[in-house]
Order: C-alpha cells, then sequence, then structure tokens
C-alpha cells in the first residue's frame, strides 16, 4: 500500500526549499526562449532534471511524425531548434495512480524593450512579485512541478507511481510540442498544467484558431493624377471589419453554450499583426494582416473555417476591387478545438482536499477564452487534465510578473495532489 505523510510535513518541505525554487525560477526566466530560442532553455531544463535523478529524454520535434494527428496544427516556421523535454520518475513498485506535469517553456514577444520598466530578461523581485518575460507564462509553473517533487524526496518519499515532468515547446502558437509527446508515447491516469490562470480549477477553455490574409492593390502615384489606384491597405480593412461583425455573431451564441453562456466575451477575433505598403507616395500595393480568433467547445473547426472563409468571400464580392481581385487566406498557426474538463470527479476530489489544506478556503472553478495544451490530453489521450496554477500579472503584456507567494502555494497544493493521487514510497528500500 502506499503511504501517507501529514500534510505540514509536505507543506514545510516546500516552504523550506522555497528559497532554492526562486532562485532556480530566475535562472529559468534569464533564458529568452522565445520560438526559434528555446534550446538553451531546454537543455537548461534537461540538466536540471539529470541533477535530481531523472531519466531525461530530450528531442527535436519531428513535424512529418505528428502531422496526420488529431489536434496538429498547421507549422509556419522552422522546427531545427523545437526540442521537447521529459524527465521520467519511475517507483519501484507503482501501486499509485500515475501523472503527466506539463508545462510549457516557450515565451511570447517582448515588444518594444523601451516600453518595459526593467529588462525583461532580468527577472528582479519587488514587493512579492518576480518581473521578467516568461515568469509567469509559464516558468513557474514549470518550477513548482519539480520543486514540488524536491519537497517529497526532501522527506525521504517519492511517487508510488510513474510520473512525467514535461517541458514543451510550441504552446503559445501550435501545441505541437505536446502533441509531440503523445506522440512518443507519453501516457498517465491524469495530467496536471499549472499555467498561470490563478488557484482556481478550469472548467473549460476556448479553442483558437490562426490565419493570414493577403490582400493586393492597385499601385499608382499617391497623388492621383494618373489613376485612383486600390489602396490594399484600406481594402484589408473591408475584409477585417467583415470579420469584427462576425465576431458580434459568434459572442451571440454564447447564450447556448453551457460553460460560456455568462462569460462577457468569449469569442475574440484579434488582429495581431498588419503590414503593408512600399512607399509614402504610393498606392500600396499589398496587405497581409494575421488574426486569432476563438471557438467553443464542441464547435466543429471545420465549421468555423467555413464560416471564416464565407466571410471574407462575401465582403471580397461586395468590394468592386475585391470582387476581381479576391484575397488569399491561410492558416498558420493554431487550429485547435476548446475543451472541457469533464468525468474527472476522483481528480477533482483530490485538487480540492489538496488546495483547501493550502488555501484554507474551498475551491473555485471558472473558464477562459484563452486555450492550453490540456486539450491534448482530455481529447485525444483519454486523460483528463487540470489546469491549476499561480498568479500572474500582465502575461503577454509588458512588465509581466508573478505572485511569489502564490507560486509557493500552488507548489504545496501540487505536492500534496501528487501523494493522494500518485501515493508514496520511501526513497530507499527499507532494510
Amino acid at each position: 500500500m502506499p503511504e501517507r505523510i501529514a500534510d505540514e510535513a509536505i507543506l514545510s518541505a516546500v516552504d523550506d526549499g522555497f528559497a532554492r525554487q526562486v532562485a532556480f525560477l530566475q535562472d529559468l526566466v534569464r533564458f529568452p526562449s522565445q520560438r526559434g530560442e528555446e534550446h538553451a532553455a531546454q537543455s537548461f531544463m534537461a540538466a536540471a532534471y539529470e541533477a535530481d535523478g531523472y531519466a531525461v529524454d530530450m528531442w527535436r520535434v519531428d513535424v512529418d511524425a505528428i502531422r496526420d494527428l488529431p489536434g496538429f496544427s498547421p507549422v509556419a516556421v522552422s522546427y531545427d531548434d523545437a526540442f521537447n523535454v521529459v524527465a521520467t520518475h519511475t517507483p519501484r513498485n507503482a501501486t499509485g495512480r500515475s501523472l503527466i506535469l506539463n508545462g510549457h517553456i516557450d515565451v511570447v514577444p517582448t515588444g518594444p524593450l523601451d516600453r518595459w520598466v526593467r529588462d525583461p530578461y532580468d527577472p528582479a523581485i519587488e514587493d512579492g512579485w518576480m518581473h521578467g518575460r516568461g515568469a509567469g507564462d509559464m516558468k513557474a509553473g514549470l518550477s513548482a512541478c519539480l520543486y514540488a517533487l524536491t519537497a517529497l524526496r526532501s522527506l525521504g518519499y517519492q511517487p508510488a507511481a510513474n510520473v512525467y515532468l514535461q517541458s514543451v515547446v510550441e504552446e503559445e502558437c501550435t501545441g505541437n510540442g505536446a502533441l509531440a509527446c503523445l506522440q512518443r508515447g507519453y501516457r498517465a491516469d491524469a495530467a496536471f498544467i499549472p499555467e498561470p490562470l490563478e488557484p482556481r480549477l478550469m472548467r473549460a477553455q476556448v479553442g483558437p484558431i490562426w490565419f493570414r490574409v493577403e490582400v493586393d492593390g492597385d499601385p499608382q502615384h499617391a497623388s492621383g493624377a494618373f489613376s485612383a489606384g486600390a489602396n490594399a491597405i484600406e481594402k484589408a480593412f473591408v475584409i477585417i471589419q467583415a470579420l469584427k461583425q462576425l465576431e458580434i455573431v459568434w459572442n451571440a451564441r454564447k447564450v447556448d453554450d453551457k460553460h460560456f453562456h455568462d462569460h462577457p466575451h468569449p469569442i475574440r477575433f484579434n488582429l495581431g499583426k498588419i503590414e503593408g505598403g512600399e512607399w509614402t507616395s504610393s498606392v500600396p500595393a499589398r496587405c497581409v494582416f494575421e488574426m486569432r480568433v476563438a471557438t467553443y467547445p464542441g464547435q466543429r473547426l471545420e465549421d468555423a473555417k467555413a464560416e471564416l472563409e464565407a466571410c471574407i468571400a462575401d465582403a471580397a464580392r461586395a468590394d468592386p476591387f475585391l470582387a476581381n481581385r479576391p484575397p488569399s487566406l491561410t492558416y498558420n498557426g493554431f487550429m485547435a478545438e476548446g475543451y472541457v474538463l469533464e468525468g474527472a470527479d476522483e481528480m477533482e476530489a483530490v485538487l480540492r482536499r489538496s488546495h483547501t489544506a493550502v488555501w484554507g478556503e474551498p475551491l473555485t472553478e471558472h473558464v477562459t477564452s484563452a486555450t492550453t495544451d490540456a486539450r491534448f490530453f482530455g481529447l485525444y489521450a483519454d486523460t483528463p487534465a487540470i489546469v491549476y496554477g499561480p498568479i500572474c500579472r500582465m502575461p503577454h503584456g509588458y512588465d509581466e510578473a508573478v505572485d511569489l507567494d502564490s507560486v509557493r502555494k500552488v507548489t504545496q497544493t501540487i505536492a500534496l495532489f501528487i501523494a493522494d493521487w500518485c501515493g508514496l514510497e520511501p526513497v530507499e528500500a527499507k532494510p
């Protein structure tokens, strides 16, 4: 039978190791791990796992190996430097339930550095908050997974089941890193993802779609002396305005959604990038914009794509110029379904007990108009996935910061969860 130790001992063990955890997190934040730059941070994670005695698997994500799997998102960038890292704990006697602890190493771009109060890769601590790109989203979660296990081992115990520590790439743009872990064969009875969506149980999440639209114009002299031409940037906004009207239509459908009917704005069509024009005194010949839209759980991606494509085509047909030069549409990132955590009553009960023991209050739940890698486990691996993590300020924004006390408490919660879900055995065999 798995052994039990007092909750208070586990909480104290996390506290005793928290200074080292904070230092580890600072070291990790110092690595700029934007898309295409993750390798150094992943090597750091692999070395940390190896130092703690775990078997480590580090491999380059093979797009061809995952291209035909459910959940794959279109690839628009090189994967030459896209490495996943998985550390495996194997018990002496597997008497408990296995667990995946998943987090992503990739971070979003910083934006103009002069808009940050401090260097985004200099993780300063001020008033209990650690600043830096990725401090919250989600390197704090990666540290919590590792140090929850470290706390248990400091007490002489380890999980009585297989545990897989996953540090993945591509969460911020496709999710293909988590998908590659499934393709690699990593499976467990449950998954836990400490995304910085606050220490609440995430019940449901949307599914994003990324796409790119290219709009042609008719370049002429800006004076209009020869011909007015057709301004590609202005024509792009014809399409953008039509898409924003579709956003209103999709949001109105929330009344029929079980989980998002009370959400103020679940579906957002975000105009994320736009560029166009070559010369200030020339009518722009071309404009390209990229957009992220969201879908409800259960909404078929093919249906969503068909509506998007029809919206763009209808708007183009109504414009005298675009009717003859229709825009082109390509999908260039997320092609993700929404996800709802269901059928995981026992797992939820373990989290509720663990949360209450740490925070002294009942666990609450929420839905989010963001997405996480939980969908891969829940939709494609028959593995319930909990999303529960620390408090983050300004994720994806200037001066991102994570509340360190919430990191400490989330680490304690994860440690208690592991002890209950996986069970424990002594690190060394009893004589």
